[in-house]
């Protein structure tokens, strides 16, 4: 089920940095979480991993990259480019984040097993408006695919 998310080749409707996430990762230091940096609208969303639970967990972040930024969006969508394959990021909120918010979304799913570098896009909805951003893992990137808890 899509809750107001940009359908894939709509990105002209929603607001899309195609930055590369290194850059952004450098201008604004290391990731909090160890995962991948992506522009998204006027915040930034984290990539992470977890191949042994099948789980992708999305972060939303300020521009600075210190503070979680809970967003009104009950899901975001999380569409992998190879193999292709779509999930949806259910919100997750974390401890702080005020009722009816989320700065977390996290998504389970066979092909998040793979062990691989993904790239794909993190599209949504919330303040009554479209976002979208682009990502790539890179094997250089100081991601780190969440250990077995």
């Amino acid at each position: 089920m899509l809750v107001g998310c940009a359908k894939v080749g709509e990105s002209a409707k929603a607001k899309s940095t195609k930055k590369a996430d290194t850059d952004a990762a450098h201008e604004h230091g290391k990731s909090p979480h160890g995962g991948t940096i992506i522009e998204f609208g006027k915040h930034h969303a984290e990539f992470c991993v977890d191949h042994a639970k099948k789980e992708a967990t999305v972060y939303i972040l300020n521009g600075s990259l210190k503070k979680n930024v809970p967003i009104s969006a009950k899901q975001l969508l999380l569409t992998i480019k190879t193999p292709a394959f779509q999930a949806d990021l259910v919100a997750a909120p974390q401890q702080g984040d005020p009722e009816g918010k989320s700065s977390r979304f996290v998504a389970i799913h066979e092909n998040l097993g793979k062990e691989q570098e993904f790239e794909g896009t993190v599209s949504g909805e919330f303040d009554g408006k479209p976002y979208l951003g682009d990502f790539k893992e890179e094997a250089h990137d100081e991601h780190h695919h969440e250990a077995k808890k």
